[in-house]
């Protein structure tokens, strides 16, 4: 019998307990050590989870051999930091979305990745929903026609939280576009790739934290409009509309159970609903590609994760989203 792959998660927040329920979904999966800063928190997570070891800082479960892949879930300034530590110490790595704060940090991680020889994904779960793989097979393949336009948004009301939150804090990143802004942007992306120019326009709260992002993508022939938001809750709708027809996302999108379809033969609803939360999709695909002994996935590559924060990137340039710590 083939050996489990064993993981080690890193930041033991909401999101690793969402990874850590579904990892229990993927019968070749183990959940062998978890770390935090604080060994109380490390053993709590370890014993509600079923992980055999625990760890009171993330460098000893690098060195330990009884982790195969980390599962990096800190927030977003620390990712790189992280991500490199533990690839040096020859861990594979499944990093959480931005894999980096700007482009420069992610060339950097994928130079470590590639000197080390080890695999490196960024934690873009959203690529493997089953809805949204189904939706793109569909524009590829014509269904809609030709697509000329993208819809796409995500926001919540976060104002009443406190302004050194994650959300709110510069130290950390935080504002909307690397939560979650992230997600339209993606989608537009993976949809009709890289646009050949960009509007973009941001409100900052009053200590200087983007808040609110809406964007256009200007393609050949079409248009993607994209919004984040803290400032107000939305629909949390993705529109995909071509010459012969158009997709509707189910809302929350981002993590979609179906979709629906309008072309000339009909309208027609279809449900894809996800196993678990729907982060074992992507716990598959780090599996699939280790065991093929590849180093970057081909649904999510390298190359996608440069654009996709070159992209970004370019949207914080233009609108002026700054954090303290970037030069």
């Amino acid at each position: 019998m083939q050996r489990k792959i064993r993981w080690g998660i890193v930041g033991l927040g909401k999101i690793a307990q969402h990874f850590a329920n579904d990892l229990k979904l993927v019968e070749d999966a183990v959940l062998a050590g978890v770390a935090s800063r604080s060994e109380a928190k490390a053993k709590e997570f370890a014993h509600k989870n079923g992980a055999a070891h625990y760890f009171a800082n993330y460098e000893t479960l690098f060195k330990s051999d009884e982790v195969d892949v980390v599962y990096i879930a800190t927030p977003h300034t620390f990712h790189k930091n992280i991500a490199i530590n533990a690839m040096k110490s020859g861990k594979h790595v499944l990093c959480e979305k931005p894999m980096g704060i700007n482009r420069l940090e992610v060339e950097e991680l994928l130079k470590v990745a590639e000197e080390n020889k080890v695999f490196l994904m960024e934690a873009l779960w959203s690529r493997f929903n089953p809805t949204i793989k189904k939706a793109l097979g569909l524009v590829e393949n014509g269904t809609i026609g030709k697509l000329k336009y993208i819809n796409a948004d995500f926001g919540f009301y976060a104002m009443d939280r406190p302004l050194e939150s994650r959300l709110f804090n510069l130290d950390l990143a935080g504002g909307t576009l690397l939560d979650i802004g992230i997600y339209p942007v993606f989608l537009s992306y993976l949809m009709m790739g890289k646009p050949k120019d960009i509007a973009a326009f941001s409100n900052f709260n009053e200590h200087g934290t983007e808040v609110q992002t809406s964007v256009i993508f200007k393609y050949d022939g079409g248009q993607a409009i994209l919004n984040s938001s803290f400032a107000n809750e939305t629909r949390m709708n993705a529109e995909l509309a071509g010459t012969d027809g158009s997709i509707f996302l189910h809302p929350r999108w981002h993590e979609s159970q179906g979709y629906t379809i309008k072309t000339s033969e009909g309208t027609k609803e279809v449900n894809l609903p996800t196993e678990g939360k729907g982060y074992t999709y992507e716990i598959v695909e780090v599996h699939e590609c280790i065991k093929k002994g590849q180093l970057e996935s081909n649904l999510w590559s390298h190359q996608n994760s440069l654009d996709l924060i070159s992209l970004l990137d370019a949207i914080r340039n233009k609108t002026g989203v700054r954090f303290p710590f970037e030069s």
